[in-house]
């Protein structure tokens, strides 16, 4: 029996799990939420979590985590992450003196969730396409939220996984329709920029900007409720206190099918999501499994069947029956970064 600690550090909240193992089994000893920004570093919001969990009995006062992962939201790289929205500058040496934890690793959020998928219970995913998985093939990982995350998994003579997280999220957004071409050409023009990415399109943000493409360019007709909430978010933009959230309005306004712009909107970013979706897999065929992540497709699991998702997901001319065999799943898990951080703190112990 070993006692593990994982952490999803965000610039907003750090979630920590005091986590039991005991061979291939964890059980969750100790779970709790806290504000970043309270706390001038991680080394003394993991003192006072670990004061909280032995106060609540969850953990002896003598016992000690011996590995720890922590997924961070933003770049790693040597072993060390700087988080700019919180001044945060964290290395892994220096996390492991002060905390007393003989290995400790800094990942990539989105790394995290690659760690994470393999390890979701069927109860946990919404299934696209239902076919076996082959275990020996590469796993795909993408998911939209504030950005583009996309990464992919190998599999290891161990039987474990080897993750790698990727930019393909910077990669150019590749329009298929005279409606895409136009998208793009604003997007050009309102920006000031000579190239679009795909994650300019497909991601929170790309919701909120499809929609104003479609508002400016009178292609759809605004109401007035949704008029008055994207204005708002306009007039707030640059502002640190934001009180609309442009894409869950917009696609909370298409799943209840009372705004039409919305549903263009919502139409015209699920297509781009399959189809960035599709390219990801051709240039992997992740035989082992496609997973969906990030916030945005869980919450919008009816828009994905209404837009056809998986439509334009296989749509890749004479090679789309290569992707007949690739199995694809939404991520209805929150915490699976959290979950993907305990995964690798566990493989920790086995390496040397």
């Amino acid at each position: 029996m070993a006692l593990l600690l994982a952490g999803d550090i965000g610039g907003t909240k750090t979630i920590l799990q005091w986590v039991e193992v005991s061979g291939a089994d964890r059980v969750v000893r100790f779970e709790r939420e806290f504000p970043s920004g309270a706390y001038g570093d991680l080394v003394p919001l993991v003192q006072e979590g670990a004061a909280m969990a032995i106060a609540a009995g969850a953990i002896a006062a003598t016992e000690q985590p011996v590995a720890a992962c922590f997924g961070i939201a933003g770049p790693v790289s040597g072993g060390a992450s700087r988080l700019t929205n919180l001044g945060w500058f964290l290395e892994e040496d220096r996390l492991s003196l002060s905390l007393k934890i003989p290995r400790v690793e800094l990942i990539n959020d989105f790394a995290a969730v690659g760690y994470g998928v393999t390890e979701l219970p069927r109860d946990r995913l919404h299934l696209l396409r239902d076919v076996p998985r082959n275990p020996d093939a590469p796993v795909a990982v993408i998911g939209a939220g504030t950005g583009l995350g996309e990464g992919f998994l190998v599999p290891t003579a161990a039987g474990t996984y080897r993750v790698f997280s990727t930019e393909g999220g910077h990669g150019d957004f590749a329009p298929r329709s005279e409606l895409e071409w136009q998208l793009v050409e604003y997007l050009l023009e309102r920006h000031g920029i000579d190239r679009v990415s795909v994650e300019r399109v497909v991601s929170g943000q790309g919701i909120a900007a499809i929609y104003q493409f479609l508002r400016d360019r009178g292609i759809g007709q605004e109401s007035p409720d949704i008029a008055a909430a994207i204005r708002t978010w306009e007039q707030q933009m640059g502002k640190s206190e934001k009180t609309v959230d442009p894409a869950a309005v917009i696609s909370q306004a298409a799943i209840a099918g009372t705004d039409s712009l919305c549903e263009q909107a919502m139409n015209l970013f699920v297509a781009a999501y399959g189809a960035e979706a599709g390219n990801l897999a051709l240039k992997l065929l992740p035989y082992g499994g496609l997973y969906i992540a990030g916030g945005i497709a869980a919450k919008n699991l009816p828009l994905l069947d209404r837009a056809g998702f998986m439509h334009h997901f296989e749509t890749k001319g004479r090679v789309s029956r290569l992707l007949e065999s690739v199995p694809v799943a939404v991520v209805l898990d929150p915490q699976v970064g959290l979950l993907g951080a305990a995964v690798r703190a566990q493989q920790l112990l086995t390496e040397g």
